[in-house]
């Protein structure tokens, strides 16, 4: 009896010893590879507040200003005052811009007050107006409309836009929104036949970026973006990407005469093919690059190539501000083979890569594709 006593208590001791070593060694692989304990910080760290830093040696080129003369063919009415025009015009000089082009999305007496303020610096801005849409949902619109194109051109105006649908209609025309009437709607034809007779070409900024349709969750991978910017579908007749990019074929088909820009490359970064069948197909159908560099600048080798394909139908443009480092960022995407290099100001967690075009294709993205356009008028 004492000895089965003494047995079972060294049993009970080596059990105790044997739990105590499997702890410890769990303790030991929970902090395996982290000699410093503070690297269990990084656990807290949220991905909004995620802007890493490239450690990389690797060459980095500095960019002053643009390699030629360019025009910025998509911008808004940033500068409030004369001070900030003239503030901007400066930014302007030293970046290389001859010439911006200002989408004002507005008609009527805002229109004119953009028209006054803007027209006194010469040819350095050129002002494109929006469409009135008041009435639209009565019988007989249309001649007012028209009447109000013909009046913002003899006012100076020399182009549409920025238009825009994102799925319930035409809405960034000022004041009225357009909910429910898209491009391709009989409705807009007198407005779109009236811009091929004056010559006026149209902006159209259609749908979205792709991650903002897809479900915010561990696979987007444009997530920060995403879950800001998220589309929700299930409104009742709410237009979806694909039906959107539809609408605007059906307009560029259906109107030969008129010129269409697509805005941000007709938000096709994620499958360019898409968008190249349409510069193909369409003669009168254009795209801009405008403020879609952070989604592009991932894949820099397809993107000269598409470039390189697509060079007489692309034009340069910004809808990002007037800010000197705003500009330099985009040449150095477009003109430098620079590698893993990060904008926060994009908003996305990825880092970019220059596309480092052509010459030949430099100078008709930047300014000469822009001159066909715009030397119409």
């Amino acid at each position: 009896m004492i000895l089965m006593r003494k047995i079972i208590g060294i049993a009970l001791i080596l059990q105790l010893l044997l739990i105590s070593l499997v702890a410890e060694a769990q303790l030991d692989m929970s902090n395996f590879g982290s000699l410093d304990p503070s690297a269990q910080k990084g656990k807290d760290i949220l991905l909004k507040d995620y802007q890493p830093k490239s450690i990389y040696n690797i060459p980095q080129t500095k960019i002053e200003h643009a390699r030629y003369k360019v025009i910025d063919i998509h911008s808004h009415p940033y500068a409030a005052t004369d001070e900030e025009i003239e503030s901007w015009i400066k930014t302007m000089d030293a970046m290389g811009i001859q010439k911006t082009i200002i989408l004002t999305m507005t008609t009527g007496a805002k229109f004119d007050s953009l028209a006054a303020r803007y027209g006194k610096y010469g040819k350095r801005f050129e002002l494109w107006c929006g469409f009135d849409y008041t009435g639209y949902d009565k019988p007989g619109f249309g001649p007012a409309a028209v009447k109000e194109l013909q009046r913002c051109y003899n006012m100076g105006a020399r182009g549409v836009g920025e238009l825009g649908d994102k799925g319930d209609g035409l809405f960034y025309s000022f004041p009225t929104k357009a909910l429910g009437m898209h491009l391709d709607d009989p409705r807009m034809k007198p407005l779109l036949e009236k811009c091929a007779e004056l010559h006026m070409p149209i902006s159209i900024h259609v749908a979205d970026p792709y991650w903002m349709y897809l479900p915010v969750d561990k696979h987007n991978d444009g997530l920060m973006n995403a879950a800001e910017w998220h589309i929700e579908l299930n409104q009742k007749g709410k237009l979806g990407f694909d039906a959107l990019i539809q609408t605007l074929e059906n307009a560029v088909r259906e109107n030969p005469k008129t010129t269409f820009i697509a805005c941000h490359l007709a938000n096709c970064s994620f499958d360019l093919g898409r968008l190249g069948k349409l510069l193909e197909e369409y003669p009168n159908f254009y795209a801009d690059i405008s403020a879609r560099y952070g989604e592009t600048a991932t894949i820099p080798r397809f993107m000269k190539s598409f470039y390189e394909k697509y060079q007489n139908k692309l034009l340069y443009g910004t809808d990002m501000g007037m800010d000197s480092d705003m500009y330099k960022i985009t040449f150095r995407i477009l003109e430098t083979s620079d590698e893993h290099f990060y904008y926060p100001s994009f908003n996305y967690h990825w880092s970019y890569s220059g596309f480092e075009l052509s010459d030949r294709v430099l100078r008709k993205v930047y300014y000469k594709n822009a001159e066909k356009l715009i030397d119409k008028n």
